[in-house]
């Protein structure tokens, strides 16, 4: 690791105006940050990138409950200190090799008057944004304080396009909507759909990562990074002023945050831009971490993999075992006296047949859902003792199944389904990553679907918060990887835990067989969820009518063939999956061959072309590799995609095999129409394609010894 560290650079970091205020630029001075005090002593900043405002004049701080002075204004400037950082790290797995680390710094000490309490507000200037966060230091008059709500404001220029979705207390699950910041408030009741556990605060609430696009042409992002101990921030629009103002999510008794000093706020993130690709390209949210807490790192791998789930989501096959009883307990029921429903998938011969598809073309694992005894009643009845996490059902013998795939090379990926009930998984969880342990699994896919136990509180509650992150931190503790469903969206946690190797905390595949996505909706998530980390969307569905698996669930995938494949490169995860039943996967084996053939972890990125809503194209460099992957996915009309391949080595030949859609292809009509060709290309040669609605194209790209 490279790195430097200077203090008190007053000359180059800050210039002092007037009074209370300072200035902080950006290393490359395209950002102004100006920090100063109104009359009344409130915290205010503003951000220009440019010279262009982009932040209007916002107010910081925290209203306290049970405090009639809270931590909103009287202030005075106790002491200011400045200092520039400059690092290169490298990640465990990631789109880049190395990331560099750049910033400069302004932390403000602020006394409030009355009370003789200190808050700290740290402000982080990148060449891509601004962040900030709270910090209360060790104090007399500040030990123990409960935050009613954060004050935390993001004044906005102007009536900017947003790409929204609900503020939302426990999911993510919403398609996007594409509307002016007034606007937000008449589209929010069509906004929402119905989820197994949802709780909106407010008709113009939204949730980060928020992105947004202004007349002007620049692009804005809201989010947070490193949300650990403390309540998941959304942000609730006033529309009259058009300025955001943090909202946290309130625990069973209305707080949002316990808190005992010394402490800190997560970070609050601004990244900016004119060109749509940096906002993608942007690592600030990594780089707010922590360095990586794991002292070895060897047992931490990208995994692609196949599994035993798509059948279950779109109706074809039961995660439960048997249609006879209406209640079980764990323990007491005997699974041996009932009548298996013939249905259920997670069972010796099917699962067998997973791990040969998957031995045969190189994938690394099999998950398997449906596996544990208890799925006859596990939702909607806030029941506690739902799962056990490691009582198999009669038909999945769990050494069998592991000396099976053991043989075939492949490893096998857990599935913890907690059903919302923290308390019970807390209670289980060291027997159950020890089973792990012991039958050969180091992955698991975790899911918290419905209302959380304890009741009352939200999937992104401080005390929530808290179970996900000690999920992780025990899970490395067994040397398991994590991959987390419904939990809270990342912000950035995998820098410094890389055993979380992938998050759902979106609207993934599933809900393509509960209704469908809008087929923009891939253009839309690199800018939100993925700018905190890596997403498990679980792409590469091929058969996209969904009643030919089930011919009750008329549901359609609105994705031709050849986007299901550019999502490998265009949803950046290191751990992918091939979501299709083997079966679709041999009725295009020439198409899958891209899925095999795919890298899940690199040495650079390069995004070529984006704007939200509409395209995204990308090129990935595979890791220790002189492979590229390029994908691009389109949106709702018709694009012809031009782009040039001078990242290719200046000199060297190369063999592109290019994966498009045909002509009359359309993700509704005919999403299956597809053409695959090949063609020399050096990085001289530029490649225009054409992209239908709902579709894209896929390149592989090989030397050509």
């Amino acid at each position: 690791m490279k790195s430097f560290f200077i203090a008190n650079v007053i000359f180059v970091l800050l210039i002092f105006n007037y009074g209370n205020a300072q200035e902080l630029q950006s290393p490359n001075g395209t950002f102004t940050m100006q920090f100063s005090l109104e009359a009344n002593g409130k915290p205010t900043y503003q951000l220009t990138y440019k010279n262009q405002e982009v932040i209007k004049p916002s107010h910081l701080g925290l209203e306290l409950k049970d405090d009639e002075t809270s931590l909103l204004n009287d202030f005075a400037v106790l002491d200011t200190s400045t200092s520039t950082f400059n690092e290169t790290w490298q990640p465990v797995w990631g789109e880049e090799k190395e990331i560099r680390n750049h910033y400069n710094e302004l932390a403000v000490t602020l006394n409030q008057n009355e009370t003789d309490r200190i808050m700290r507000i740290r402000f982080r200037l990148f060449d891509d944004g601004l962040a900030f966060r709270y910090e209360f230091p060790s104090q007399k008059n500040l030990v123990y304080f409960v935050i009613k709500d954060e004050k935390t404001q993001f004044a906005m220029t102007g009536d900017h396009t947003a790409f929204w979705i609900p503020g939302d207390y426990d999911t993510q699950e919403y398609d996007y909507t594409e509307s002016k910041l007034s606007e937000i408030n008449e589209n929010f009741d069509a906004a929402v759909t119905d989820n197994a556990s949802q709780e909106q605060f407010s008709k113009t609430g939204v949730q980060t990562a928020l992105v947004m696009k202004t007349n002007d042409g620049l692009y804005i992002n809201l989010h947070e990074a490193a949300l650990v101990d403390y309540s998941c921030m959304h942000l609730n629009l006033d529309e009259a002023s058009l300025v955001f103002e943090s909202h946290l999510t309130p625990d069973a008794q209305a707080n949002k945050g316990y808190m005992q000093a010394p402490c800190n706020s997560p970070w609050r993130t601004i990244i900016v831009s004119d060109d749509a690709r940096d906002i993608l390209a942007s690592k600030m949210t990594l780089n707010l971490n922590e360095p990586c807490a794991i002292e070895d790192t060897s047992w931490i791998k990208p995994v692609k993999y196949i599994g035993v789930w798509w059948e279950m989501i779109t109706g074809k096959s039961s995660w439960a075992y048997t249609d006879e009883l209406p209640a079980v307990q764990l323990g007491v029921t005997d699974y041996s006296k009932v009548k298996p429903n013939d249905t259920h998938a997670a069972n010796n011969t099917k699962v067998k047949r997973y791990i040969d598809f998957a031995s045969e073309h190189g994938f690394d694992g099999v998950l398997v859902e449906g596996w544990n005894e208890g799925w006859e009643d596990w939702f909607g009845k806030s029941k506690d003792y739902v799962f056990d996490f490691v009582t198999p059902y009669p038909d999945f013998d769990v050494e069998a199944i592991h000396n099976y795939a053991k043989s075939k090379g492949v490893k096998m990926i857990m599935h913890h389904e907690t059903s919302g009930a923290t308390r019970n998984y807390e209670r289980h969880m060291d027997t159950a990553y020890q089973f792990m342990r012991d039958n050969g699994y180091n992955a698991v896919k975790s899911g918290y679907v419905g209302n959380i136990i304890p009741r009352g509180e939200h999937h992104y509650s401080q005390y929530i918060i808290n179970h996900y992150q000690y999920a992780v931190e025990k899970a490395a503790d067994y040397k398991i990887m994590v991959n987390a469903h419904e939990a809270v969206r990342p912000t950035g946690i995998c820098r410094t835990y890389p055993n979380l190797i992938s998050n759902e905390s979106a609207r993934g595949t599933e809900f393509q067989a509960f209704g469908g996505s809008k087929p923009n909706h891939v253009t839309i998530l690199p800018f939100t969820r993925l700018i905190g980390g890596p997403m498990d969307y679980t792409p590469g569905i091929f058969e996209m009518d969904i009643s030919k698996l089930n011919p009750n669930n008329d549901s359609h995938v609105n994705s031709t063939i050849a986007n299901q494949l550019a999502l490998y490169v265009t949803m950046y995860s290191p751990l992918q999956m091939a979501a299709d039943l083997p079966e679709h996967y041999e009725q295009f084996m020439d198409a899958f061959q891209f899925i095999k053939d795919v890298a899940i972890d690199w040495d650079k990125s390069i995004y070529l072309e984006a704007e939200p809503g509409d395209y995204i194209t990308v090129a990935r460099k595979a890791k220790g590799s002189d492979n590229w992957f390029v994908g691009n996915v389109n949106g709702t009309a018709p694009r012809t995609s031009n782009v040039k391949l001078d990242f290719l080595e200046n000199g060297k030949k190369y063999m592109a095999t290019i994966y498009a859609d045909a002509k009359d292809a359309h993700y509704k009509t005919n999403p299956q129409a597809y053409t695959i060709k090949t063609k020399k290309v050096t990085s001289n040669t530029k490649i225009s394609q054409l992209s239908v609605p709902g579709g894209g194209y896929a390149i592989s790209i090989t030397p050509i010894n």
